[in-house]
């Protein structure tokens, strides 16, 4: 796969410059490492489509917590499909077996983000109560939402599987 020959070359220059224990420590945390990488991408996904209604899209709305509600829900839906499809494919390297456990997968997935969206728009409703940068707080507020993600991800959605490493262990 892609994301296999990409992150073996990206080790393979770690090495070749005098860093091979961190390649090796990569190595061994391999899918802790790869959850971060792909939660900052789904971060990215996040942050930049809030930005953009809140500050584009939406900016005329007159009513302020209309605007960053609006913003919010939509910033969840794309990052929480682009999250469960790179944890199901490229973290967790999850196999589901029949439509049953498919579906008991993406709804365990859609369940946990949705209490930790709700968990997001409190924070971001803080901000607008308590006069704090809505952006600032959209930044703090996925730096929560990315560890308890990652919590129910490991002990309760993908619990089945187990990704083997880049040698194969």
């Amino acid at each position: 796969m892609i994301i296999d020959k990409i992150e073996e070359f990206c080790l393979k220059i770690l090495e070749k410059i005098g860093l091979k224990p961190l390649a090796s420590w990569y190595r061994k945390h391999q899918e802790a490492m790869r959850y971060l990488v792909f939660g900052a991408l789904t971060t990215i996904v996040n942050i930049i489509v809030y930005t953009i209604f809140s500050t584009l899209l939406l900016r005329g709305l007159a009513n302020e917590s209309l605007r960053v509600n609006i913003s919010e829900v939509i910033a969840f839906i794309l990052s929480v499909i682009f999250a469960y499809i790179t944890n199901k494919r490229y973290v967790f390297d999850s196999k589901t077996k029949g439509f049953k456990d498919l579906a008991r997968e993406i709804t365990s997935f859609f369940s946990c983000r949705i209490l930790t969206e709700i968990i997001s728009i409190l924070m971001m409703n803080a901000a607008v109560w308590f006069s704090i940068n809505d952006i600032l707080m959209k930044v703090i507020s996925n730096i929560v939402v990315i560890i308890l993600n990652f919590i129910f991800s490991k002990i309760w959605i993908f619990k089945g599987t187990k990704r083997t490493g880049l040698n194969g262990s």
